[in-house]
């Protein structure tokens, strides 16, 4: 049964957003709540699927070098598992989502060099069901809180 958040579990997710490595203790701190309060309102988050797991963001120093783009896709919808397929195999296709409106697929791209990025742009354009794509290069990133 999916139940809504109350206050304290929305303060404790945007604090695991902003620093999933936080200490218990931290958190208890901060949230006016004992260790073990906050241990079990995070077990009970991961189980039931709230959280679905930890990542690692890397940082600026690392990306900053890398060129992103988002590309729309518009396709035959016939081929749109084909295609999502297909994306999952290139490794600078980061994320991919269906979407309403004149485009079916927007995706995330990141490429170390401006040739890899011509080159999955144009392996993009080239799979089975693809009719069009329109590729924006992202010039500065003003916030990302994913």
């Amino acid at each position: 049964m999916k139940r809504e958040q109350d206050r304290i579990g929305r303060d404790l997710l945007a604090h695991l957003k902003a620093n999933a490595r936080a200490s218990t203790a931290l958190l208890a701190r901060e949230l006016g709540l004992s260790r073990s309060a906050v241990q079990e309102r995070i077990a009970r988050l991961e189980r039931d699927g709230v959280i679905a797991g930890y990542t690692v963001r890397l940082g600026e120093e690392t990306t900053q070098n890398r060129l992103q783009a988002i590309v729309r896709f518009t396709m035959d919808p016939k081929h749109t598992s084909e295609v999502v397929k297909n994306l999952r195999r290139i490794p600078e296709a980061e994320a991919c989502f269906s979407v309403s409106g004149a485009f079916d697929l927007v995706v995330f791209v990141s490429a170390g060099s401006a040739v890899r990025l011509h080159q999955v742009l144009q392996d993009f354009g080239e799979m089975p069901g693809v009719e069009r794509t329109t590729s924006s290069i992202v010039l500065v990133t003003e916030f990302d809180h994913r």
